[in-house]
């Protein structure tokens, strides 16, 4: 996997290629100051929290001080997000260059990544390792690392809301431009219509890759996860570099990238959970538990979960006093 992969498969380079073939979606410059913000680890407050207080301890005293803590405020770009959220039906799916904050869903109250405002998505977006990744690491696994690294301009990109099945979610492998495996993408779990349209869903993704995907990307080798519909449809919904950064799901990088599947058959490898005996637990469980509660546990810092469990207070609520009887 080469750095020119990785930027290639950034969400505004491949959106405009396959735009008729994958959900609505907005691309909104990240600005420098909303970058430092999301990358600053210190208290977890976020534009639209009313709860902006911290206790901190007082230097060379056993007494602590109140502290106000203000949340940052970026009204030019609240408005953009508002806009485009408003122009998207009012939710929104949100993502930055490459990655969705799906290992933060535990921090919203609905356990969803549906959001209706920029506060909404800070809060995802600062509790996700995946997002960090994309700001500071993007290259961390390419083979040519001594290279200079390409200069990469974030964006946000807003998709319009939809109701994806989990068990309609495949990802495929791509390698010189042909398609070599298929993978249920939540494998952890058994969808008995997957079993019993196995050749139909198969043969729909295939017919997809060939008329709209082949030969159209900038890359021979990629990762796409499509949506398929029990009608037959299928619509793009990810493009991803072809390596470890990219989960292998129900295959290894090792076989991928020797050839061996491609031995094996003539058409590509289907795979998928084909029993509830092989169900799993999901992989994003194991972030299901914020660095702060460990800093908790060994007594590094206690102020972050107390600025945690206000939030959390101040917005259950706010969804009280809209729920409550007018």
């Amino acid at each position: 996997m080469k750095k020119e992969q990785v930027v290639n498969c950034q969400f505004s380079v491949w959106y405009p290629i396959f735009k008729k073939h994958t959900i609505k979606s907005l691309i909104l410059p990240l600005p420098q100051n909303v970058i430092d913000y999301l990358l600053d680890d210190g208290t977890l407050v976020v534009s639209g929290s009313d709860n902006n207080t911290q206790q901190t301890p007082a230097n060379n005293s056993d007494s602590n001080i109140e502290e106000d803590i203000q949340a940052p405020e970026f009204p030019e770009f609240n408005s953009k997000v508002l806009e485009a959220i408003n122009a998207l039906g009012g939710h929104v799916f949100p993502k930055l260059n490459w990655s969705a904050p799906r290992d933060a869903n535990w921090i919203a109250l609905n356990s969803s990544l549906q959001c209706q405002s920029l506060s909404d998505i800070f809060l995802l977006f600062k509790s996700s390792d995946f997002i960090t990744h994309d700001l500071t690491q993007p290259f961390l696994l390419c083979s040519d690392k001594d290279s200079p690294d390409p200069v990469i301009n974030y964006k946000m990109v807003l998709r319009k809301w939809s109701e994806l099945i989990p068990g309609g979610e495949f990802r495929c492998f791509v390698k010189e431009n042909k398609l070599i495996a298929i993978s249920q993408r939540d494998y952890t779990q058994y969808y008995q219509h997957i079993l019993k349209q196995e050749e139909q869903i198969c043969q729909a993704i295939q017919e997809f890759f060939i008329q709209h995907i082949q030969y159209n990307f900038l890359d021979e080798d990629f990762v796409l996860t499509v949506f398929h519909i029990l009608q037959g449809k299928v619509w793009l919904i990810d493009l991803n570099p072809f390596g470890e950064v990219t989960e292998s799901l129900l295959f290894s990088w090792g076989e991928l990238m020797s050839g061996e599947i491609t031995q094996q058959q003539e058409g590509p490898a289907f795979r998928y959970t084909t029993s509830e005996v092989t169900v799993q637990p999901s992989p994003c469980l194991s972030y299901r538990i914020p660095r702060d509660f460990v800093d908790l546990s060994t007594g590094e810092d206690a102020y972050k979960l107390i600025d945690f469990l206000k939030l959390k207070k101040s917005q259950q609520e706010d969804s009280e006093e809209e729920n409550a009887p007018q």
